[in-house]
C-alpha cells in the first residue's frame, strides 16, 4: 500500500519538476499539480485504506475500557477489599 503511494508520489513530483522548469510552465503551476495529483489523491487513498484499522483499534480500546469497568464493578460489589469511602455508622440519641 505504501508502496503505490511513494511511487504515485515520486510521479507527481517529477510531473510538478517539469511544470517549474518547463519555459511555458510557472511555479505557481507545479504547487498546484504537487497538491492536485500527488498530495490530494494519496492522503485521500491512504486515509480509506487505513479505515479498517482505525475501526479495528477502536474496537479495541473500547473492549479493553468495558474490561476495565467490568473489573472496577467486581471489585467495587463482591472484591476483598474495604470501600473506597465507608458509610459512617448512624447512632440513635438516647
Amino acid at each position: 500500500m505504501y508502496l503505490i503511494a511513494m511511487a504515485w508520489g515520486y510521479v507527481a513530483l517529477m510531473m510538478a519538476l517539469v511544470e517549474a522548469t518547463s519555459s511555458q510552465g510557472t511555479v505557481l503551476g507545479a504547487i498546484v499539480t504537487l497538491l492536485l495529483y500527488g498530495v490530494l489523491p494519496i492522503s485521500i487513498v491512504l486515509y480509506l485504506l487505513g479505515t479498517p484499522h482505525r475501526k479495528k483499534a477502536r474496537q479495541r480500546q473500547e473492549q479493553l475500557q468495558r474490561a476495565e469497568a467490568q473489573a472496577d464493578s467486581d471489585q467495587a460489589n463482591g472484591g476483598d477489599h474495604a470501600p473506597a469511602d465507608p458509610q459512617p455508622s448512624v447512632r440513635k440519641e438516647t
